[in-house]
């Protein structure tokens, strides 16, 4: 009789189970999920509600946060593009795959003709990712996985699109680094049909996957979404200015909108108005691609990722942003140009709003995927990142080493430097005099307090670590200018510094004027969500 009432309850149980895995979906792993996976340029740490901002609207990112797991320490692959782009294809530091620039940037002598004056000069880098590289679309493709990609590629000339490394599909990806025609049609990007006049290029790409979703909805897909949005040159509707200028009024402006940096000056707040119309419409998109999933009864077995390729643009480009509290921003060595927001939301993992305060980095997306596509990883890759599934179930990760190596000068204001972090240390090696800086993040995250000579062996044992594993994989460093002159260099900065402050500080005015416009047409813009 006892054995009956256990079994009984046995039974019972295994009913309650079953029936709750049948009824709610989230309970229920999906053997082959289809894969979302959303990459905006440019976009800094705060640039989010979710993470922060109170200028900027995103809640369609908010919502993707909403239904995963929010990575407080999630890492790009590097401070600038191609580079950080190279490794959430291939999994692999930028050291091991050779790309460690923006590529088209000079480097050796020819660096001399920005009349920087500086005191190394950047060492080479590929131009190109090697076609025999494993890459994740081509990997889920051997899969059984259709593969689709739209928006920004910058990972080589004709040749080396998209099509050659696993995507099906290209729509709008080739070596350019920015919008060619802007981000309202003419596009004047041969990968991408011109339509309507003054369409808008993120709701374009997103229209774009959305039709790739829907054809095809009956077998597993891995939609890579990679805006071109946030890049400069910046650009929204007026009545998205109009918006964000009255908002930017209403919190407070500001007599100066910069501060002085290292190599140039820094914005201080988030208060461009015509930034915060580009990031809302790009957060508009991301809600047309959502939705789409939804009204295809996908959302309940698409794996949507979102991240960033590197840190806001605090300085440089279009100095559109600020990544408060974190230091710098694109191009930097600083948390701000490498900490970006990272959000994974897997429907059947019960960890909806959770946030991650665990270190981990661009490499690990690669076999992540495959682990929660239940694929394993082909016998000949060569992957430094490592998946954060355990993470992502409520576990850890064991402390591992982070690495980043950039020889070379950022246009925003970064230097030559490598970097490791591990745990809640983070140490920067500078490549101009070989010196090493060294923070505890966990204490100091805005990265004010050099520890390295109140902790002299901690600081040898990283620097040994780096440069070690720097040199396991064949890394190249940038090499002195034997012509360098401090004198020249000192004033070249001091020049450029003065520049900027006046021109940027003219700008930032006018756009905060309530008659401002940049041109007679707002570039003939018109904006629909359909």
């Amino acid at each position: 009789m006892k054995t009956l009432k256990i079994k009984s309850v046995y039974c019972l149980l295994v009913g309650i189970l079953v029936f709750n895995c049948k009824s709610n979906p989230q309970l229920a792993k999906i053997e082959k999920p289809s894969i979302l996976f959303i990459l905006v340029d440019d976009l800094g740490y705060s640039d989010l509600s979710c993470m922060g901002s109170k200028f900027y609207e995103t809640p369609h990112v908010d919502a993707i946060a909403n239904h995963g797991v929010l990575f407080t320490d999630g890492y790009a692959g590097a401070q600038v593009c191609s580079p950080s782009r190279a490794t959430l294809l291939t999994g692999q530091f930028t050291a091991r795959h050779g790309i460690t620039d923006w590529i088209g940037a000079p480097f050796g002598k020819d660096w001399r003709n920005k009349g920087r004056y500086t005191k190394v000069l950047p060492a080479a880098y590929k131009d190109h990712l090697d076609v025999n590289t494993i890459t994740l679309p081509m990997t889920l493709k051997n899969a059984g996985y259709s593969t689709f990609f739209a928006g920004k590629w910058h990972l080589g000339e004709e040749g080396h699109y998209p099509e050659q490394y696993g995507f099906d599909i290209n729509v709008a990806g080739n070596h350019s680094g920015s919008p060619a025609g802007g981000y309202f049609a003419p596009f004047n990007n041969p990968q991408l049909e011109n339509h309507d006049a003054g369409e808008n290029l993120s709701m374009r790409l997103a229209k774009e996957t959305v039709n790739f979703i829907k054809a095809s909805k009956d077998k597993p897909f891995f939609a890579y979404l990679s805006f071109y949005a946030v890049h400069g040159p910046i650009q929204t509707t007026k009545e998205k200015w109009s918006k964000y200028r009255n908002k930017a009024e209403k919190i407070g402006i500001a007599e100066q909108g910069f501060e002085d940096g290292d190599l140039l000056p820094i914005r201080k707040y988030q208060d461009n108005p015509v930034y915060g119309g580009l990031v809302e419409t790009m957060d508009d998109a991301i809600g047309m691609v959502l939705n789409a999933l939804k009204e295809n009864g996908l959302d309940k077995n698409t794996i949507v990722i979102f991240t960033s390729d590197n840190g806001g643009v605090t300085s440089g480009d279009n100095y559109s942003t600020n990544c408060l509290p974190l230091k710098g921003g694109k191009g930097y060595q600083w948390e701000g140009g490498i900490r970006v927001p990272f959000i994974v939301s897997v429907p059947w993992m019960p960890n909806h709003g959770k946030k991650s305060a665990i270190p981990v980095a661009a490499s690990d997306f690669f076999p992540t995927i495959l682990d929660l596509a239940n694929l394993t990883l082909p016998l000949n890759a060569q992957i430094d990142g490592e998946s954060i599934v355990p993470v992502l179930e409520g576990k850890s990760l064991k402390e591992r080493p982070l690495y980043w190596h950039y020889p070379h000068y950022g246009n925003q204001g970064g230097r030559p430097v490598s970097i490791i972090r591990k745990g809640d240390w983070k140490l920067i090696h500078f490549w101009e005099d070989n010196h090493n800086e060294l923070y505890n993040l966990s204490q100091d995250i805005q990265e004010d307090s050099n520890l390295a000579k109140l902790e002299p062996k901690l600081t040898e044992d990283m620097a040994s670590q780096l440069l070690n594993w720097l040199e396991s994989v064949g890394a190249k460093y940038p090499k002195p200018d034997p012509l360098y002159d401090s004198s020249k260099e000192q004033e070249a900065i001091a020049n450029k510094k003065a520049q900027v402050f006046k021109s940027q500080d003219e700008l930032r005015k006018n756009m905060l004027m309530h008659n401002w416009q940049p041109n007679a047409t707002w570039w003939g813009s018109i904006q629909t969500k359909d």
